[in-house]
C-alpha cells in the first residue's frame, strides 16, 4: 500500500499539465490535439480527465475517453484485485480521518463541556481545545456556567405589568400582600452535568422555588414586619430555603442574589391601608412626644428629689450637730453651775439679755419708782459706738458713751456689776425686775 502512495500521488498532483488533455494516469506527456492550439482546455475534459485518473487507480483503462473528434471510445476493463484494495483502502483511509477530525471542539472561557458516551455522562471538559471519540460513541454539550440568569416573579418587564397569580401571597396574620422580587442565579463550576441530566427544566424548576420559599417565608410573617422591618430578613430567608430546596433535587444551581423589588397590599384596599398606615404613624408620633416630655420631666423630677433628699440629709445633720452642740454645752454650765450657782445664774441672765439686745433696735426698761419709760435708742448706740470703736471717751451719764459700756461688760467679764434700777439697794431687786418684765 505504501508502495503505491507516490502514484497516487502523481495521479492527482495538481501542478500535472495533463490536466484536461487527454494524459489519465499522469505518466506520459501530455498530447497537444489537433486543432485546439494552446488554450486551455474546457471545463469537461477537466471533469471527464479526473474520472478517468480515478478510473486507472481502480485499475480500469480507458481508450480515448476524452470524446474528442477523431479520437477512439475504449472499452472498460475489469479493475485488478489489487489495485481496488489500494482505492478502497485510500477512501476508507480518509473516511476514517475525517471522522476522527469531528471529534475536535473548542470550549470558550466561562463554559464547560459535558461529554456523554453512549448518552450516559462521561467527563466534564474545561476551557480549551479539546478532542473526543466522534459521534456516535461519544458526543458533547457546552454549557455557560459564568452567565448571571435572571428571571421575575410577580411581574414582567416592570412593576405595572403584574402577573397576579405569582404575586399576592397569604400572611400568617390572614393578609395578602402583593409581593414582587427578582431571582439571580448561575451554574456551579461542577454542577453542569446535575443541570443538563438531573431535571427535565432546571430554569423552570428554580422559578417554582422561589415562589415556594416565598410563600412559605411569608406565610410565618405578619403583614407588618413582609411590608416594612422585615425586607432584608424575608429576602435572606428565601435565598436560604430555595438553596435547600434546589440542593436536594440536584440542580446544579447556585442562588446568588434575591432582591424584593415591590411589597404593598392589594389595589383594591390600598386606600383602607393608606389610612390605617397613617393612622398608626400618628400613634407612633404622638407615642414619641410623649416619650421625650417623659424623657425631659422624669430627669428634671428625680434631681429635684434628690436635691431636697440632699437638703433634708444636710439639715438632719445640722439639727442633730446643734442638738448635740446644745447638748455638751449644758452639761458642760450645768457642771460649772454646780460649783458656782449665784455667779452661774447671774451671767447666764447676762448673756441671755446681750443676745436679746444684740437683735432688738428698741428697748424699753420700766422702773418700779415711778411709771415714766426709759427709753434706749440700742441702734442709735450700735451705730455710735462702731463709729467709736477703739476710742475711750467719758462723757455725762446721759449720753450713750456711757451707757454702752455696762451692756458691753459683762462680756468681757462675769464679775462686773449689774445695773440696778433706781429705787432699788438689794441684790433680790434683779429676779424681780425679770419678773415684771
Amino acid at each position: 500500500m505504501w508502495e503505491t502512495m507516490p502514484r497516487i500521488i502523481k495521479l492527482f498532483n495538481l501542478n500535472d499539465p495533463g490536466w484536461g488533455r487527454g494524459n489519465n494516469n499522469g505518466s506520459e506527456p501530455p498530447k497537444r490535439p489537433q486543432g485546439n492550439g494552446d488554450g486551455p482546455p474546457d471545463l469537461d475534459e477537466v471533469w471527464r480527465d479526473f474520472n478517468n485518473r480515478i478510473g486507472s487507480l481502480f485499475g480500469r483503462k480507458g481508450g480515448g475517453g476524452n470524446n474528442r473528434p477523431g479520437g477512439n471510445r475504449g472499452g472498460m476493463t475489469p479493475p485488478s484485485p489489487r489495485g481496488a484494495r489500494i482505492g478502497l483502502g485510500v477512501i476508507a483511509l480518509v473516511a476514517v480521518g475525517i471522522w476522527a477530525a469531528s471529534g475536535f471542539y473548542i470550549v470558550q472561557e466561562g463554559q464547560v463541556a459535558v461529554v456523554t458516551q453512549f448518552g450516559k455522562y462521561k467527563s466534564t471538559s474545561q476551557a480549551g481545545f479539546q478532542w473526543r471519540l466522534p459521534y456516535p460513541i461519544q458526543n458533547h454539550e457546552i454549557v455557560n456556567v459564568s452567565q448571571l440568569r435572571t428571571f421575575e416573579v410577580g411581574f414582567r418587564g416592570g412593576a405595572r405589568n403584574k402577573v397576579l397569580p405569582e404575586a399576592l401571597m397569604l400572611t400568617t396574620d390572614e393578609n395578602i400582600v402583593d409581593m414582587q422580587f427578582v431571582v439571580q442565579y448561575r451554574l456551579r463550576a461542577d454542577g453542569a452535568p446535575d443541570y443538563l441530566f438531573m431535571t427535565r427544566d432546571p430554569d423552570d424548576s428554580v422559578r417554582q422555588a422561589s415562589e415556594t420559599a416565598m410563600r412559605e417565608v411569608v406565610g410565618k410573617q405578619s403583614m407588618d414586619f413582609v411590608l416594612y422591618e422585615g425586607r432584608t430578613t424575608v429576602a435572606s430567608e428565601v435565598q436560604a430555603l430555595m438553596q435547600q430546596i434546589l440542593d436536594r433535587y440536584q440542580t446544579g444551581v447556585q442562588v446568588s442574589t434575591v432582591a424584593i423589588q415591590n411589597v404593598q397590599p392589594p389595589e383594591q384596599v390600598q386606600a383602607a391601608f393608606d389610612d390605617a398606615v397613617k393612622a398608626g404613624q400618628d400613634r407612633e408620633r404622638q407615642i414619641n412626644e410623649g416619650q421625650a416630655y417623659a424623657n425631659q420631666v422624669v430627669p428634671l423630677a428625680s434631681g429635684q428629689a434628690s436635691r431636697m433628699l440632699e437638703q433634708a440629709e444636710g439639715y438632719r445633720a445640722k439639727v442633730t450637730g446643734d442638738a448635740q452642740g446644745n447638748t455638751a454645752r449644758f452639761t458642760s454650765i450645768l457642771a460649772e453651775y454646780e460649783k458656782a450657782p449665784q455667779v452661774m445664774r447671774q451671767r447666764m441672765y447676762l448673756e441671755s439679755m446681750q443676745d436679746i439686745f444684740t437683735r432688738a433696735s428698741k428697748v424699753m426698761v420700766d422702773t418700779k419708782s415711778n411709771n415714766n419709760m426709759l427709753y434706749l435708742p440700742l441702734d442709735k448706740i450700735m451705730h455710735l459706738a462702731a463709729q467709736d470703736a477703739g476710742k475711750s471717751t467719758v462723757g455725762n451719764p446721759g449720753s450713750p458713751a456711757l451707757v454702752s459700756p455696762p451692756l458691753q461688760a459683762p462680756l468681757r467679764g462675769s464679775a462686773a456689776p449689774v445695773p440696778q434700777p433706781s429705787g432699788s439697794s438689794n441684790s433680790n431687786s434683779l429676779p424681780r425686775d425679770r419678773t415684771s418684765r
